[in-house]
């Protein structure tokens, strides 16, 4: 396993990178483009690639085989499980959980507290993280369900519960979400 990060980084003492995975993957290298800033806590397992201008809060974890764009600020207590795929300068807030298999696009943010599920059958193999398209913005305390589409420009409402896909543009809040405007 070799951990490859560019120049300019600031990674705290206390960061771990590299972490190595129990699960069997193609890659256990770990890639980081430059001038990230990696605070205490934070542990980055091998596995993944990361763009220029990285940034966590403390106590992130990016777990293996995600491949993250440029200017993605993460913040503390986040959890990016494994396989997803994130564009560039998105922003994950404080306290948010990104299961497995999810996709967010470029420009997108989760406020603090978001969760997204990908099971809908749990303990199933058939694991379906939501997607979030360009620039959608994701409120307070949501649940995204699997396989969820937010649109791109979207706006979701805190507190809500996203049981159905959100058009582009699209404003929803509620539990279930519904669309209330465009």
């Amino acid at each position: 396993m070799k951990v490859k990060i560019g120049k300019g980084k600031k990674v705290d003492r206390t960061a771990v990178l590299g972490y190595a995975t129990a699960r069997k993957i193609a890659s256990h290298d770990l890639v980081i483009g430059r001038g990230a800033t990696i605070r205490s806590g934070t542990v980055i397992y091998g596995g993944t690639t990361i763009g220029d201008d990285l940034q966590t809060g403390h106590n992130v974890v990016i777990r293996e085989e995600n491949a993250l764009g440029d200017r993605v600020w993460i913040w503390s207590n986040s959890v990016i499980d494994y396989g997803c795929r994130i564009g560039s300068r998105v922003r994950i807030h404080c306290g948010c959980y990104v299961a497995q298999k999810t996709v967010i696009e470029d420009d997108a943010f989760l406020a603090p507290g978001v969760v997204v599920a990908n099971d809908k059958y749990p303990l199933s193999d058939q694991l379906e993280g939501p997607t979030i398209r360009k620039g959608a913005r994701v409120g307070c305390n949501v649940t995204l369900l699997p396989g969820v589409v937010i649109g791109a420009g979207a706006l979701i409402g805190a507190g809500s519960v996203v049981t159905k896909d959100v058009p582009d543009g699209a404003v929803a809040y509620g539990n279930p979400a519904r669309v209330v405007k465009r």
